[in-house]
């Protein structure tokens, strides 16, 4: 798993969660399964650091929770996107990319001898 800075999954979590939920509705410990996969293995959240970042979403209208029993009978707290979901989707997408394009242009022109992996 790599060591990635606090600040950098702390900035990236709501935009990750949102992309994972845009999928459909889920549960806790099937969003992080979802993360650390769509990751090979290199992001994992932790229950107690997505559990307080799910309800500050919930809090902003971004998520919308139901309890369902499973067909195992436990009871879970499935979490989908609302319309406010799915358009602040939209604009996390579009600013993460203008975030990437500026960065990328000021490796090439200070660090042209830093190999990009």
């Amino acid at each position: 798993m790599a060591n990635y800075s606090k600040d950098l999954v702390a900035a990236s979590s709501i935009p990750i969660i949102l992309t994972v939920l845009q999928q459909g509705e889920s549960y806790g410990y099937e969003i992080i399964r979802k993360i650390k996969e769509a990751s090979g293995g290199e992001l994992e959240f932790a229950e107690g650091t997505l559990y307080p970042i799910l309800k500050k979403m919930e809090e902003k209208k971004l998520l919308h929770s139901s309890w369902k029993t499973s067909e195992s009978d436990r009871k879970r707290k499935y979490y989908k996107l609302t319309s406010e979901g799915k358009t602040q989707l939209k604009l996390e997408i579009n600013q993460w990319i203008s975030i990437n394009s500026i960065l990328e242009k000021l490796w090439k022109i200070s660090t042209p001898n830093v190999r990009m992996q």
